[in-house]
Order: structure tokens, then sequence, then C-alpha cells
């Protein structure tokens, strides 16, 4: 997942930096580049570096839990997760303005919704499988 989400930006930033926009589904989807300091929504402008301590925190938490993983659904959640975290963190550690507060690669839009990119994709997805998994008492050892 992390990989696809930074071969996505990387190609975004080559083809869209000029302004172009690339409609897909005229009025309902195009591929628009955007630069996002803060979390989903552009919320938290000025969090960029906490928001970043808290990816950190998020990977770590995930590859403590992946030893005691016995479930292919809180796997895939939690791989989801790890990708989607690694993926924005590695914009905020690498991309300008600074090391910890670079601004993370968006470029999916649908229309009447924010900005987004593949990492975003997989942290959603994570989230709806952790609910459903938890929903359901299933813990990580695949047991009830």
């Amino acid at each position: 997942m992390w990989g696809l989400d930074q071969l996505t930006k990387t190609w975004a930033v080559a083809a869209l930096s000029s302004g172009r926009v690339v409609e897909i589904v005229p009025g309902v989807f195009d591929l628009v580049l955007t630069r996002n300091p803060g979390a989903a929504f552009s919320l938290g402008t000025g969090l960029t570096a906490a928001l970043s301590v808290l990816a950190i925190v998020v990977v770590v938490v995930v590859i403590r839990a992946a030893s005691r993983l016995r479930d292919t659904g809180w796997a895939i959640g939690l791989g989801c997760l790890l990708g989607g975290a690694l993926g924005n963190l590695t914009d905020r550690i690498l991309r300008e303005p600074s090391f910890m507060r670079g601004h993370v690669i968006d470029f999916l839009h649908i229309h009447h919704w924010p900005v987004f990119n593949v990492a975003d994709c997989a942290i959603t997805v994570a989230a709806v499988i952790i609910i459903w998994r938890t929903w359901r008492g299933i813990g990580l050892n695949g047991k009830r």
C-alpha cells in the first residue's frame, strides 16, 4: 500500500503540478494536485508536526500488535492502516516545507468532497474493517 501511495503521488506531482486537471468522469471525478498541511479535509493545518508524531505512534502500535495477529480480517485492516499512515507520514517527513512539517500530496477529487490520496483510501478501509471486527467481537487472535 505504501509503495502504491508513493508511486501515485510521484506521478501526480509530475503530471499535475502545472495546475492541470484531468477529468476522469466529467462533473463527478477528476485528478487535481493539492498540498495539504493538515489532516483529513484540511483540518488542523497548524498541527502538522503533531500529526507527524501521531502517525509515528500509530505505526509503532500497529507493528507491536502484528505479533499477536491470528485473524485475516485484523491483518488486512491493520495492514491498510500501517500503509496509509506510512504513506502520509513519508510526505510529512520528506516533502516541503520542512522535516516533520511537510505537506501531504492529495490528488483524487470526487466533486463535492475534499481531495484525497491512496493513503487516505487505505486508512478509510482500515477504519471500516477495524470497526467491523470490533463490532463482531473478534480479537486480534481471531477469537470472540
